[in-house]
């Protein structure tokens, strides 16, 4: 995504990548290690998003979002308003009542986050991007101090009663970004 990002012309469509990761925390940017509570047997690694710490693996979708926001005339707040505002359409098709907080980029269901957003900006356009937890094993997330706010909790569609798989959540979440941002 960052050797997409690197040569991309002016006119290179806009994509969104689709996927699972094995096994990893991922410490951003300016990262605080603090916030990994104990060592781990599966690999931590720095990363050029924004944000703390998070976990990802299987279970769990994640968006990337290679975004030309210029082009799109979208400052970073309203990109990630965007990804935000994709995530809690999405939920409410389950059903799923969902905020958003100022002081923290992401999704919530009551108080417990279900997506996380870390982006990196390069020369106004985006790579990174979302995680939606669909149905993980959250059990990854009580080692860290997830995004970097000690105590908060995470939860998963299927926590919230919704059992599927992330392979058959991205053709909603794709409309809902597609949507959000603006596309036809």
């Amino acid at each position: 995504m960052r050797r997409f990002t690197e040569t991309r012309e002016p006119a290179t469509t806009d994509e969104i990548w689709f996927l699972e990761h094995p096994p990893i925390y991922t410490l951003g940017l300016n990262g605080n290690p603090e916030h990994l509570r104990h060592p781990v047997d599966i690999p931590v690694i720095k990363t050029d998003r924004g944000g703390q710490i998070t976990w990802h693996g299987p279970g769990q979708l994640i968006a990337y979002t290679l975004l030309d926001i210029r082009r799109l005339n979208r400052g970073i707040r309203s990109t990630v308003t965007c990804l935000e505002t994709a995530v809690t359409e999405l939920l409410t098709t389950y059903g799923i009542s969902a905020t958003t907080r100022n002081d923290a980029p992401g999704v919530y269901v009551e108080d417990r986050k279900i997506a996380s957003i870390g982006l990196r900006v390069h020369r106004g356009r985006t790579y990174h991007g979302l995680s939606l937890n669909v149905n993980p094993n959250l059990v990854y997330f009580t080692a860290i101090n997830p995004c970097g706010y000690q105590g908060l909790e995470v939860t998963s569609l299927k926590d919230l009663g919704i059992n599927s798989k992330p392979s058959s959540v991205i053709s909603a979440l794709a409309m809902s970004l597609l949507k959000s941002f603006g596309y036809s």
